[in-house]
């Protein structure tokens, strides 16, 4: 992970270190951070691909008004990972257009 470790002017601090899945594969962050900070620090810069265009969008506005960082998490489409705080298990997956929910995810578990 590539975080800042120390800044002139600003005191922080991280949560504890958890585990998370990214399109399948295993990452690290830290608990309560945006799940968007946590996979920037892991290199990720697509988060979604536009409905009509399959354009890449990504971290765009940072406070959860842009549609830029839709993902998928634990099953749910159209989540704002800019603002949704990161969890330990979390399944986390780039999202392809607008997003489907499976409804038949749990009978099939």
């Amino acid at each position: 992970m590539d975080l800042i470790e120390r800044h002139p002017i600003l005191d922080f601090s991280h949560g504890e270190k958890v585990s998370f899945s990214f399109d399948g594969r295993d990452m690290e962050g830290f608990e309560g951070e945006p799940i968007a900070m946590a996979l920037h620090a892991n290199g990720v810069r697509i988060y979604r691909k536009t409905p009509e265009m399959r354009r890449p969008r990504g971290f765009f506005c940072a406070i959860g008004k842009c549609s830029s960082c839709f993902m998928v998490v634990d099953g749910v489409p159209n989540v704002r990972t800019c603002v949704t705080p990161l969890k330990s298990g979390m399944k986390v997956e780039t999202q392809n257009g607008r997003g489907r929910v499976n409804l038949f995810a749990e009978e099939a578990s």
